[in-house]
């Protein structure tokens, strides 16, 4: 019995120092250097870019702004600070993986195979892929973009339901590969595209900030459904119920119809289907 005590205290001491200590959950990340890094997206309006003074704002800044202060509550440090981080749609899951940021502030899909490398939150919007176009494209729908040029962002799932949505049909476009959505809204009002492929609502959003939003139009038609979640690093359960449990108060007592409309006002009410979302996430505490 004596030598199988010994076997297994060895075997302990492998575990602990062989194989390094155990990885520091973000929690306590947070708690040590009191501080938590977030990452926000530099031009997807409404949800997540810079403003005139050089800052981060949006829905989703707002949103991470609010589990900011309900983490520095719940771990009861007198300060936290909030070091922002700006990430791209080829960088984001990366940055989340490896830790660079703690959590990302943007408009990621939360999809299964996403899963397989990031955790997400619990949803922070609903939103759905589309066109907008412009008016001299003749566009109304999928059914008139054969042979158009289309600008999408590489990586992205509209990217991959456009595509998918093009092979059921049997159409061929030109696409028009563009990094941010501020890009995307230049081809068209430069004439380099006829239409960008984005979630809806940042489409709305680009279309009136366009220079001149009556030679835009959306189209009619939905390519996707898109859940939004707030990115976090993959198997920290702590991490995930802390920011989870600040999304459910602020959805349980309203609170964030304040916030949605600060930022979708004037170009939406909370459709149904969202006002649903926040009440199914609106867990008791």
């Amino acid at each position: 019995m004596t030598q199988w005590l010994s076997v297994l205290f060895f075997l302990g001491c492998l575990t602990s120092s062989a194989f390094g200590q155990p990885v520091q959950s973000t929690l306590e990340k947070i708690k040590s250097a009191k501080t938590i890094t977030m990452g926000y997206r530099e031009a997807s309006l409404p949800f997540s870019y810079v403003s005139n003074e050089k800052k981060p704002v949006g829905y989703m800044v707002d949103l991470c702004a609010r589990v900011a202060a309900g983490i520095q509550q719940q771990l009861g440090l007198d300060n936290l600070q909030v070091k922002w981080t700006p990430v791209t749609p080829e960088n984001r899951i990366a940055m989340v993986a490896n830790g660079t940021i703690d959590l990302e502030c943007g408009t990621t899909t939360n999809t299964l195979s996403r899963q397989e490398q990031v955790d997400f939150s619990h949803m922070t919007f609903v939103d759905g892929g589309s066109l907008l176009v412009s008016t001299a494209s003749n566009i109304n729908g999928l059914s008139d973009i054969a042979g158009k040029r289309i600008a999408v962002i590489p990586g992205t799932t509209t990217e991959k339901v456009m595509a998918e949505a093009l092979q059921k049909m049997n159409v061929a476009v030109e696409l028009v590969r563009v990094r941010e959505h501020s890009d995307g809204i230049a081809a068209l009002e430069n004439g380099t595209a006829d239409a960008y492929a984005s979630d809806r609502v940042i489409l709305i959003g680009l279309a009136l900030t366009s220079k001149d939003p009556t030679k835009l139009a959306l189209a009619d038609e939905y390519l996707s459904y898109e859940p939004y979640g707030l990115m976090l690093r993959r198997g920290d359960a702590d991490f995930r119920l802390a920011v989870n449990r600040v999304l459910s108060q602020l959805y349980r007592s309203g609170q964030i119809y304040p916030i949605y409309e600060r930022w979708f006002g004037a170009v939406d009410r909370a459709s149904t289907l969202l006002q649903t979302m926040y009440r199914l996430h609106g867990l008791p505490d």
